[in-house]
């Protein structure tokens, strides 16, 4: 399902006020020492992170129903993402996007993808453990890796409970595949 003319400015539009809204927030977090991770590697095609796209909500979001209602007619509508699942749990909202095909990999209105698409895995690196995908080529190092790992050091942690631990807390860089 290709984007027509009016999805893409529709789109744009949104994507323009959340880049804003996600700017200031971005900002705004950068003052407290946010992100906590840096993102390392590059997209390799897998399309893990298209297969069932997701989205946390908030607390209102969640509880009330015509917000609920209307956010999920835009993602439908307009985004063009199918609601699979909710989880409770954790206020989530799972979907499966109509513009992915998961036999090429591709997205076919990559050029009019939600800010959602565009700013993932950046927008793991502002959660405490961020959830990437094993087959991701992206990997995330915690920012303060080297007192981490020298702290570690000096409290005695070595050989595979240091490798355990860097892994744990995202303290190496993540192995670079063969070209």
């Amino acid at each position: 399902m290709r984007d027509g003319l009016v999805r893409v400015v529709l789109k744009a539009v949104a994507r323009s006020l959340g880049a804003f809204e996600l700017g200031v927030t971005r900002w705004w977090l950068s003052r407290r020492g946010d992100p906590r991770y840096r993102l390392t590697g590059s997209c390799n095609g897998c399309g893990k992170c298209c297969e069932q796209p997701s989205i946390q909500a908030g607390v209102l979001l969640w509880r009330l129903p015509m917000l609920r209602a209307a956010t999920l007619w835009w993602q439908r509508v307009v985004n063009g993402f199918e609601l699979v699942e909710t989880d409770p749990r954790f206020r989530l909202f799972v979907f499966r996007c109509s513009h992915y095909d998961p036999v090429t990999k591709r997205c076919d209105s990559y050029e009019s993808r939600p800010l959602m698409c565009r700013d993932y895995p950046m927008n793991l690196t502002f959660e405490a453990v961020p959830p990437l995908f094993p087959e991701c080529s992206h990997g995330v190092v915690d920012r303060n890796a080297a007192q981490l790992r020298a702290a570690l050091i000096a409290a005695g942690v070595e050989g595979e409970k240091l490798k355990e631990a860097e892994a744990r807390l995202f303290l190496t860089e993540p192995p670079k595949d063969p070209p």
